[in-house]
């Protein structure tokens, strides 16, 4: 059986021996009801992945034999989406679902015509559940490598981000420019100079305003298919599609 996976903290991996404790022990003790002697995988979350024994169970840490030890390789080429806030849960169901994709940055984006609100006062707890599902959609998926929830941006610096990339891509149905057959960048590289990021927009659709923006940023319109999706899985779409494309799948 394929061994769990549990994410240690940073630099806990260059040890031979290692506690797993707080909410990791527990779910690890209690939830996963790990015993001794069982083969777990422990990842530090930026690629650090060790093969382990467990040789101690508390109540609420388990004690980790590293045995084998490697880094797995930064994905080439990096991509990151962008976005759209969605209604109520299912921003987190978006999250979840590109980190098993293999997606490594994930940038929520208060689009204009985005229903969903992230007020000042509540803005740290909405982004918290994003990076903790993140978190955990990446121990599901056995990556060693937690993709980076970044902060809440505002459309000038999505403009940005697409004018920093090897190749910005806009989701959008007013197109005949379909995604999969795009010209990507070449060079490869974890340079985010290199790198692709995808714009999810949100329910109601793009503003001017920000279609424009994000032309003025060099940013080409993609088709995902002849159906329409919603936002919260037109990510995971456009994720399978260059995944398979870049040779990272």
């Amino acid at each position: 059986m394929t061994p769990p996976v549990f994410l240690a903290g940073a630099g806990e991996l260059d040890q031979d021996r290692v506690l797993l404790s707080g909410p990791e022990g527990r779910h690890a003790a209690v939830v996963r009801r790990i015993t001794v002697g069982e083969t777990v995988d422990l990842v530090d979350g930026a690629g650090t992945r060790a093969r382990c024994v467990v040789t101690d169970v508390a109540k609420d840490a388990v004690v980790c034999e590293v045995r084998e030890r490697c880094v797995d390789p930064a994905p080439s080429p990096p991509i990151t989406v962008v976005q759209a806030l969605p209604k109520g849960d299912r921003g987190e169901l978006a999250v979840e679902v590109m980190t098993e994709a293999g997606v490594d940055v994930i940038v929520p984006w208060a689009a204009e015509r985005c229903v969903t609100r992230w007020k000042p006062e509540r803005a740290a707890k909405a982004l918290g559940k994003w990076r903790a599902t993140a978190r955990e959609a990446a121990k599901q998926a056995r990556r060693s490598r937690v993709p980076e929830v970044a902060g809440l941006a505002a459309t000038r610096e999505v403009a940005a981000l697409l004018a920093g990339a090897g190749l910005g891509i806009v989701l959008h149905e007013d197109t005949e420019e379909r995604l999969s057959a795009l010209t990507l960048p070449e060079g490869g590289g974890t340079d985010p100079a290199t790198g692709i990021v995808v714009v999810v927009g949100p329910e109601g659709g793009f503003a001017d305003a920000e279609l424009a923006a994000f032309d003025e940023a060099g940013a080409v319109r993609a088709l995902l298919g002849p159906t329409v999706l919603r936002t919260s899985t037109a990510g995971v779409a456009a994720l399978a599609v260059l995944q398979a494309r870049c040779g990272r799948w």
